[in-house]
């Protein structure tokens, strides 16, 4: 991520933060992350994993594309790549992303908020996708819709590929 989109980043999370009253120390136990990570990432310094975007974004109750709306490039780590595209305005709260595998990555994901759900169809490439012991393989221009409320994986195989993803959150009040 550039230096711009770090700085925003770090701006935003700051801003919802102390919106809710929460200090450094609060929000990074919540999230399992170290307060000086939090706060190097708030200043617009280090190079924040995807988990680790997603871990503060439940935590602190926002849609992940909420948290990261202000940057315009794609987030990215170890042959992954998001990029938010758009975000509803209704209930349930529907984000809808551009994703790129590498060839030969497999991302384990963390689980998401309660009754949250993932969307995929696949553009390009090879994909197994879905919660972890149940995935399924999909080949261009198949859709898989699954729970992300549990843990789930991407993998591919000798090529990259390309996915529009949304993810629709769970009714208000079904955070953890």
């Amino acid at each position: 991520m550039d230096e711009h989109s770090l700085s925003t980043l770090g701006q935003h999370l700051q801003s919802l933060r102390q919106a809710r009253g929460w200090s450094l120390s609060h929000l990074a136990n919540k999230a399992g992350i170290a307060k000086s990570n939090l706060c190097r990432l708030e200043q617009g310094n280090g190079n924040p994993t995807l988990d680790t975007i997603w871990r503060l974004a439940v935590q602190l109750n926002v849609p992940f594309g909420t948290l990261v709306a202000p940057i315009n490039v794609p987030l990215g780590e170890d042959g992954v790549q998001v990029q938010l595209i758009d975000q509803g305005k209704g209930v349930p709260q529907v984000d809808a992303y551009w994703m790129r595998c590498a060839p030969h990555t497999l991302r384990h994901a963390e689980a998401h908020t309660r009754g949250t759900q993932e969307t995929l169809t696949l553009i390009s490439g090879w994909l197994e996708v879905g919660p972890e012991g149940a995935t399924t393989v999909l080949t261009p221009g198949e859709t898989k819709t699954f729970p992300a409320d549990q843990p789930h994986c991407y993998r591919t195989q000798d090529h990259e590929a390309t996915l529009l993803l949304t993810v629709t959150y769970g009714e208000p009040g079904d955070a953890p």
